[in-house]
């Protein structure tokens, strides 16, 4: 059986949270998984958004498309709410100068390794 992109609203993922919005380019573009959407946000930092999955998933595998990003900050939480959030990954991105940043991280027995 192959793996399934769980972070698509397709498989009943939902943004419940995010800090910015253009009607053109909503929050829900993140997982609507069509490649040439995109969430654009006010370019006001920090910015946040929320992915709820409904059930519990492990994520083996986390690719972060973006365009000058400094940073990037992923918690995560078991709670069936939105609380209790605990760090997970954290990095500085290198600047690309208008250039796609690509991030890709896959977690190996229970920690994260970044993968260029």
């Amino acid at each position: 059986m192959g793996k399934v992109d769980l972070c698509l609203s397709s498989e009943g993922t939902e943004v419940i949270l995010a800090t910015s919005s253009d009607e053109k380019h909503p929050p829900e573009n993140i997982i609507d998984g069509n490649p040439e959407t995109f969430w654009t946000t006010t370019g006001m930092f920090p910015q946040e958004f929320i992915i709820c999955f409904h059930k519990h998933v492990r994520i083996e595998r986390l690719v972060i498309q973006s365009y000058f990003v400094r940073a990037l900050k992923i918690e995560k939480s078991t709670s069936k709410e939105p609380v209790d959030f605990e760090q997970w990954v954290e990095r500085d991105l290198v600047h690309t100068e208008g250039q796609l940043q690509n991030e890709e991280i896959v977690e190996i027995q229970g920690r994260e390794e970044q993968v260029k």
